[in-house]
């Protein structure tokens, strides 16, 4: 048996040298890459905002304790239940914790008419408190993506200098950090440095990662497959990231979802090494279009704002949409993530599919549909019924603006530019962020003045608005001799050259030419 499982190993090991050479494996680093950010991302929705209450209401027992009360006989007490850790606080001279399990059935409260409330332990007991951690979690939220907007346009030009291997390894150093500071924060204050520290490893990780795809896929079908392919990993993990945190904080506690992600993190990191091995610096081999002359092109200021909006909509529902799931239905924790299971699963599928589709039926097309669609689905997600449909409709529809607008993005730099990836899509990951600055930070200011349904109603009407915008990506305009090179049909197009480990690919077929590669 021991020699059977060195052969297998051996193979194992040959497999891995061999793939090494493969743009599949590169797509596929990536693809995890993505899947970890944004696990992180979305694993804390429904975490904090349901921990940063149970911290206020344990902040204001303590100051009641504090507080003269009245005397009680020795050995009496009074039951606290508790709404978030499922345990009965006493008060009174022999105060302990001990499991709900130990309180009998008539130890809850009793309504006028003789029933039990519904969901009275889930239900909070100040809804105006509640209603002021819209802005707490907002901002929170919206930290990530504002230090990641920072971030971007240096990450960009930085890549074109020094090439992608590294800075996405360096992204994977900062999210390990970022993993472990959200396991063992048990303050508002380090909680956001966690997620600020996030937003830095996110973008290092998304531009690299995306540039590095352009980079490899230089053919427009193959390009937007690929990255309809890296999105699933996005999409994955928006989908996995709300119902694993929610039902791991129910029932195992904070610390343990972050830890699992940490421990999946070092196997991403691994893999990087093993594959990428970032220490050498590469280059691109040709100096790329300015991020200032990108940034005047307004056919990509076009597709970056279909980002922006599409993914506003999903990033408004985060912060405000468990909070008003406490507060009108009295949902307990893993509710609050598995609300968003019909949008992560309709987006896996709206990128799997339009990932190869868009370029048939027109990406302009697509994405105006989808910004459409979002349009109509979003004001509808009122109801605890009303959240099933509304909700896969957004995620299909913001798929298929991914999925067309982040391959469109390459395009349009190879047709009206240098063709170097690393700043247009350190712009579409701005784009990206910036809705999910915006979202949270407005919408949580918007859902306390006038109410969930109406913020749901605006951003609605602000996507209907913007989509016809996306009819300018029709056809839009190029360099002569670039819309020569890319129409004609008898010229195949080339993978750009892109080396890890002295490994040169060239041809679309990725068959490395070997210089000084042991």
């Amino acid at each position: 048996m021991g020699r059977l499982d060195e052969f297998r190993q051996f193979n194992l090991l040959t497999w891995l040298r061999e793939e090494r050479q493969s743009r599949k494996l590169i797509l596929f680093i990536v693809f995890v890459a993505l899947l970890l950010d944004n696990m992180l991302l979305t694993v804390v929705v429904p975490i904090i905002p349901s921990y940063l209450y149970s911290l206020d209401e344990s902040t204001d027992g303590v100051l009641n304790d504090t507080l003269p009360q009245q005397q009680t006989p020795p050995g009496a007490f009074d039951t606290i239940v508790s709404l978030y850790d499922n345990t009965v606080r006493l008060s009174g001279s022999n105060a302990t914790a001990v499991s709900t399990g130990a309180i009998p059935p008539t130890s809850a409260a009793i309504m006028p008419d003789g029933g039990l409330p519904q969901n009275s332990t889930d239900c909070p007991r100040s809804t105006s408190k509640l209603i002021n951690e819209n802005v707490k979690v907002g901002l929170l939220f919206a930290s990530k993506a504002t230090v990641q907007l920072l971030t971007n346009p240096f990450i960009g030009p930085l890549t074109n200098r020094i090439g992608y291997q590294l800075p996405i390894f360096i992204g994977f150093c900062i999210m390990f950090i970022s993993t472990i500071m959200f396991a063992f924060s048990s303050s508002y204050a380090l909680l956001f440095l966690a997620r600020s520290l996030q937003g830095v490893g996110s973008s290092c990780s998304s531009v690299a990662g995306m540039g590095m795809l352009a980079s490899v896929y230089t053919d427009d079908e193959e390009r937007g497959h690929a990255i309809g392919i890296a999105l699933g990993g996005l999409a994955m993990g928006v989908l996995v990231g709300p119902p694993f945190g929610s039902v791991m904080y129910e029932f195992v506690g904070k610390t343990a979802p972050f830890l699992i992600l940490a421990f999946l993190a070092l196997f991403d990191g691994a893999l990087q090494l093993f594959i990428l091995k970032p220490t050498r610096v590469e280059p691109e081999s040709q100096k790329g279009t300015p991020l200032l002359t990108l940034l005047r092109d307004p056919y990509i200021i076009i597709a970056a704002g279909a980002i922006c909006f599409g993914n506003m909509a999903i990033a408004m529902l985060e912060p405000t949409l468990p909070i008003w799931m406490m507060e009108t239905m009295c949902s307990r924790k893993w509710q609050l993530g598995v609300a968003f299971l019909p949008a992560s699963i309709s987006y896996l599928i709206g990128t799997y599919i339009f990932g190869t589709l868009a370029h048939k039926m027109g990406r302009w097309l697509c994405a105006l549909i989808g910004m459409v669609v979002v349009g109509v689905c979003v004001p509808f997600a009122r109801s605890i019924y009303g959240l099933i449909l509304p909700n896969f409709g957004v995620g299909f529809a913001i798929g298929m603006v991914d999925s067309s607008m982040m391959p469109i993005m390459g395009y349009l730099v190879d047709l009206r530019h240098v063709s170097v990836y690393g700043s247009v899509y350190a712009i579409a990951d701005v784009a990206f962020c910036m809705g999910f600055a915006l979202g949270p930070s407005i919408g949580g200011s918007i859902a306390e003045s006038i109410g969930f349904p109406w913020l749901m109603t605006i951003i609605g009407i602000v996507d209907i608005l913007y989509a016809p915008l996306c009819l300018f990506l029709r056809n839009p305009p190029g360099q002569e001799e670039k819309i020569a090179i890319l129409m004609d049909t008898n010229c195949s197009m080339k993978t750009r050259s892109y080396s890890t480990q002295g490994n040169y690919y060239q041809g679309e077929n990725m068959e490395p030419d070997y210089d000084d590669y042991d």
